[in-house]
């Protein structure tokens, strides 16, 4: 037997056919049939790329192989165990399916109790790569270093087209895979265009396994994804290389699309010409040739064919006659409070107890800095949980540059304590992957401004599990230093908080002393939610936030405020830096004020905020963040709309002007609030 015969003596290509028509007449029913009768709202075919999505599912024989795939990846889905009618269903928004009519039909996920599952997808283009590199790595952790040999031979697969191979994420992920020579495999589908854009402005030349000859441990492999035994071999090798080496490999795959993008797209930047040669290149086409071969008889296709056509017209009748998803059922799933925990991601998935805490601290006699107070509820947590991952840029030997990560690595080893490269987008997809194979990620963003990078994967990380009907999530905590310190500027001292509050399914919290630090802390890293830990910079060496250590079973209740001060005449409420200057200016006034520490920002404590207006009738937030916008806005409006009838005087703001932070230190401290204009909107509150 030849090596030609030996790579398809395993594939039963009767099955490829059944899937291959399935997928085939499920775009055509709804393309022809469902959209046009409006059922379905939105539709992306998969008609040219079938063949090799089926062929690589069929290579997938690990149950712990993962995949990381996009919107036109509905085959590969149906080969692993996806039924039509769920397919269908979840595009017609349906109760069941993928989302529970949450999300837009092909962006799909399949946690697959049979073999391997499919990751939440996303909308947005390229976002796939990082949490899919951050997965392979978690394999790579969980067979070497944690020897768990059901992972032995597992491998990542992630799927795109070739327009997602110009995104940040692809080129991080790539970055990922080699230099850590992870068991990954990028599986680019190349039809020639991104929506109407052809592959030549994506990539120079078009063709990305011609520029990537350079890339140190990874296997180029490229070729037809049209032709049953090209395209059959080159799967085969590319994911036996993966296996064998536990290193990464690119597979670049030419595909037709034989549809627009979308449903709407009617392709008019395609020439006559082409659009035949895409025809004639119809994989299905190519398929029922070389299976006519001596595998199947005519009739046996024509059989085939019709009983297809028949379930698929049957799974769309039963699909449209599923109950529309209930809207009361809407708001849940934001975050996992009292609800069932989800199937897959985070410590609570895989029945990781925690031991007991305590809101009581057990303090020592010596007071520590914010630094130190992280460190050490860093060092306890990764001594007691095995799951807990450190990393970030420069958090390994040289320990951050504020130095909360220092020793942490000659304690605990490179692979629980690491430093990445220079990708926020990098940094938190690889916390995704990662907090999908079980793990507690507590990835460190340098500066709040640098964080901007990863906005898409900040953004979707939030979304997983409502997107997913409680099926997914990335529990996760991402430190992130930020706001004014010895000086100002543009980018190390952005604080910008409300930016996370919009974040739908982050928490966020901002200790304002080092005891707060480290119960915030532990709480977040014991939370099946993801959080944003905000560490002021001004803060973490200050005489003002030095508290004695907590112990190491404390933790604060994210969402629970703090009382500073107690008082009759008005309420104050504030977080971070600005609560030393608070108590600053109460103390020169003779005013009875009540100070509010947040601390945590999502979610609030409006119980403890309310209770207080309600006593002193007036209110003063102070916040360094920008006043346009700034959490202070909707906490103000909060207390408008609800306690209106409470008030002797307007709610007022006293917050940073809308500019960024000057570098001049006179000029900084011109504008940040202080205690005198603090006292100031005091008198003037109470005298209203």
């Amino acid at each position: 037997m030849n090596r030609k015969q030996e790579l398809h003596i395993d594939i039963d290509w009767k099955q490829v056919a059944r899937l291959m028509l399935l997928s085939r007449n499920i775009d055509e029913k709804e393309e022809n049939e469902l959209t046009p009768e409006k059922k379905i709202l939105y539709q992306f075919s998969s008609k040219g790329h079938e063949l090799a999505q089926i062929l690589l599912g069929m290579n997938l024989t690990n149950p712990k192989d993962m995949v990381s795939a996009y919107y036109r990846s509905r085959p590969l889905l149906l080969t692993l165990g996806l039924t039509a009618e769920d397919a269908i269903a979840s595009n017609m928004a349906k109760s069941g399916g993928y989302s529970e009519g949450r999300d837009i039909g092909t962006v799909c996920n399949l946690p697959n109790e049979k073999g391997p599952t499919v990751l939440p997808m996303a909308g947005d283009v390229g976002s796939q790569y990082t949490p899919g590199a951050g997965y392979a790595q978690a394999i790579q952790l969980l067979s070497q270093a944690y020897q768990k040999e059901e992972y032995n031979g597992a491998i990542s697969v992630i799927l795109g087209g070739d327009g997602s191979v110009a995104t940040n994420g692809f080129w991080s992920a790539l970055t990922m895979a080699t230099t850590l020579n992870l068991p990954v495999l990028f599986f680019v589908e190349d039809n020639g265009y991104g929506i109407s854009v052809k592959s030549n402005f994506q990539t120079p030349g078009g063709n990305i396994a011609n520029n990537l000859y350079s890339f140190k441990n990874l296997k180029i492999l490229k070729g037809s994804g049209t032709e049953p035994e090209e395209t059959s071999g080159l799967i085969k090798q590319a994911t036996e290389y993966v296996r064998a080496h536990n290193g990464p490999a690119l597979l670049r795959l030419t595909v037709p699309r034989l549809n627009g993008h979308s449903f709407q797209d009617n392709q008019a930047y395609k020439d006559d010409a082409l659009l035949q040669q895409e025809i004639n290149n119809d994989p299905l086409k190519k398929l029922k040739e070389f299976v006519l071969k001596g595998m199947i008889s005519e009739k046996e296709w024509n059989n085939l064919e019709s009983e297809i056509k028949n379930e698929v017209d049957k799974a769309a009748e039963e699909a449209w006659n599923r109950s529309e998803p209930e809207s009361k059922n809407l708001t849940e799933a934001l975050y996992n409070d009292g609800m069932e925990v989800q199937k897959i991601g985070g410590l609570y998935s895989s029945g990781y107890e925690f031991p007991e805490s305590s809101m009581e601290p057990k303090s020592e006699k010596q007071r520590i800095n914010v630094v130190e107070s992280i460190r050490r509820t860093l060092e306890h947590e990764l001594e007691i949980n095995e799951k807990i991952l450190v990393f970030g840029e420069d958090v390994g030997a040289k320990g951050g540059v504020h130095a909360v990560t220092s020793g942490l690595q000659t304690k605990f080893g490179n692979q629980r304590v690491f430093d990445t490269s220079l990708s926020e987008e990098g940094i938190i997809g690889r916390a995704v992957g990662l907090a999908y194979a079980g793990f507690m990620p507590v990835a460190e963003i340098q500066f709040r401004k640098y964080a901007d990078p990863a906005t898409e994967q900040l953004k979707n990380t939030g979304t997983i599990r409502w997107r997913t009907a409680n099926k997914f999530a990335a529990p996760m905590v991402v430190r992130m230093p930020g706001g004014f310190a010895k000086c100002g500027d543009p980018w190390h001292s952005e604080s910008n908080e409300a930016f996370f509050a919009k974040m739908i399914g982050w928490q966020v919290v901002v200790p304002a002393n080092a005891e707060d630090a480290a119960g915030l802390l532990r709480s977040a890293m014991r939370s099946n939610n993801s959080t944003i830990f905000f560490e002021h910079r001004n803060l973490l060496d200050s005489k003002y936030s030095r508290k004695p250590y907590p112990g190491d079973d404390f933790v604060v209740p994210i969402g629970q405020a703090k009382k500073l001060k107690d008082g009759s005449e008005i309420t104050i409420i504030t977080w971070g830096a600005m609560c030393e200057r608070c108590e600053e200016a109460a103390e020169e006034l003779d005013t009875s004020v009540e100070i509010i520490d947040l601390r945590s920002i999502i979610p609030w404590d409006k119980k403890m905020i309310f209770e207080s207006v309600k006593k002193t009738n007036r209110c003063l937030i102070v916040h360094e963040d920008n006043r346009t916008a700034g959490f202070g806005a909707e906490i103000s409006a909060t207390i408008s709309d609800e306690l209106f009838k409470y008030l002797d005087a307007p709610v007022q703001r006293l917050a940073f002007p809308d500019i960024p932070v000057p570098y001049n230190v006179d000029l900084m401290n011109s504008v940040l609030p202080d205690a005198g204009k603090i006292a100031e909107k005091i008198e003037e509150l109470v005298e209203f």
